[in-house]
This record gives structure tokens, C-alpha cells and sequence, in this order.
């Protein structure tokens, strides 16, 4: 049985205190879900993959001793020990390039493709004056791609690869998940509104 919204939320606040890695993974949520009415999959099994894909990485960083004790092996450990559906857990252990393993459902390969560019995009807003997603276009994602000191930490070659695997264009690619965030801005804290206004939903 697909496990609800409310217990990937739940675990999240449990191994996630890091604001922005809790609202980088609703980001990814928010991509994910769009891409699977995109590709007339089923939405909430989508969006629970982005929604969950990170959660252990704040505790088992990839600078871990081996690979079976850090992320994202450790959290899929964990996950299926709580019964989560195979698949998931399978795109979860694709989208880390370190993982060893292969991205061979859409699925998988979408988590992969919209990971790190929800981490551009985001950059991308909140350098704006409004620090506003709402204002964010294609183009000035495009743009601050190629300034390699400008969130030097997002991986532009997976990216491009991403988008490659998935078989879009990556201009449209990079509009699609900016739209896709846009329509969650409130959660993800890039509306432009007050703080308080915005925010992770509680568990």
C-alpha cells in the first residue's frame, strides 16, 4: 500500500531540521508531481519519491565511512523497512551518481533530471530582489547556468544529463519545473511574502 503524504511529511520533520533541505525536497515534490500528470503516471506515488529522497542525507551525508551507511542507501534501508513500494526506493537510489545503480524507470530518471535544477532555480529566485519564484523565467536559469561561481555546488552537468535521459528539451525542461515550483511558492518560502506567511507544512 502506497504510504500517505503525511507520514513522508512526518518522517522528514523527524531526520530533517535544515529548512532548505526540507523545502529543497517539497521543491522536488512539486516537480515530480508535475512530471507524472505529464507522463499520465500516478502523482502522489511521484511526488512521495521527491518528497522523501533526501531525508536521511542531513544525518547520513555521502562523506559517510562506507556506502552502506550513508545517503541515500541508509534512508532506503530505513524505507523499506517501513514497507515502502520498490520502485520508489529504486528511483531514490538513482538520483545519487555514487549509488551504482542504474536509472531505469521514468520515474527514476525524472528524479534525477529535476533534482539539482530545482536547486538552480531556487538559487535563481532568491537573488532576486523580491526573492520571489513568481518572477523567475527560463532564460535567467539558462543564464546563471553558465556562471560556473553561481550556486557552484548545483552539478550543471546533471542538468543537462537529466534532461538528456529524460528525452526533453532543456529549455522546456527548465520552464516546466520553474512553473512547477511556482505553483507551491508559498510552501517553498519563494513567494515573496512575509515569512510567517510561508513555510513547511507540519507533519
Amino acid at each position: 500500500m502506497l504510504p500517505t503524504r503525511a507520514n513522508a511529511l512526518s518522517i522528514v520533520h523527524e531526520f530533517t531540521l535544515s529548512d532548505s533541505l526540507r523545502k529543497h525536497m517539497l521543491s522536488v515534490e512539486a516537480a515530480m508531481r508535475a512530471y507524472a500528470l505529464k507522463f499520465d503516471e500516478d502523482p502522489d506515488r511521484w511526488g512521495l519519491a521527491g518528497l522523501i529522497h533526501d531525508f536521511d542525507y542531513e544525518r547520513y551525508p555521502n562523506a559517510a565511512h562506507s556506502a552502506t551507511e550513508e545517503h541515500p542507501a541508509w534512508g532506503v534501508r530505513h524505507l523499506r523497512a517501513l514497507g515502502w513500494p520498490e520502485d520508489i526506493l529504486q528511483a531514490i537510489l538513482g538520483h545519487a551518481q555514487y549509488s551504482g545503480v542504474a536509472r531505469e524507470s521514468r520515474m527514476a530518471k525524472t528524479l534525477f533530471a529535476v533534482d539539482e535544477l530545482t536547486g538552480l532555480v531556487t538559487a535563481t529566485a532568491l537573488v532576486r530582489p523580491s526573492k520571489s519564484v513568481l518572477e523567475v523565467e527560463a532564460r535567467s536559469v539558462r543564464k546563471k547556468m553558465k556562471d560556473k561561481a553561481f550556486a557552484r555546488g548545483v552539478s550543471r552537468e546533471d542538468v543537462v544529463d537529466g534532461a538528456l535521459a529524460l528525452g526533453v528539451d532543456l529549455d522546456e525542461h527548465i520552464q516546466f519545473v520553474v512553473v512547477a515550483m511556482q505553483a507551491v511558492a508559498a510552501a517553498l518560502g519563494l513567494a515573496g511574502g512575509p515569512p510567517s506567511e510561508q513555510g513547511l507544512p507540519a507533519p
